[in-house]
């Protein structure tokens, strides 16, 4: 199973939704995130939740 660390992003209402597709495509090319959860709230802002892989690495025994 693998594990994963997650990002919350709070986009508040007046940000365009260009702008905030613009946020989270950089969040998703240089972070390496991706989107896990997006709640659009009834006042317009919205509440993202990203999500990446932890990758751990085995030492060698030699």
């Amino acid at each position: 199973m693998p594990e994963y660390e997650f990002c919350d992003v709070y986009v508040p209402r007046g940000v365009s939704r260009k702008a905030a597709t613009r946020l989270l495509t950089d969040h998703a090319e240089y972070g390496h995130w991706e989107l896990d959860r997006l709640r659009l709230n009834p006042d317009g802002s919205r509440k993202v939740r990203l999500r990446r892989r932890i990758i751990r690495q085995l030492r060698a025994t030699w």
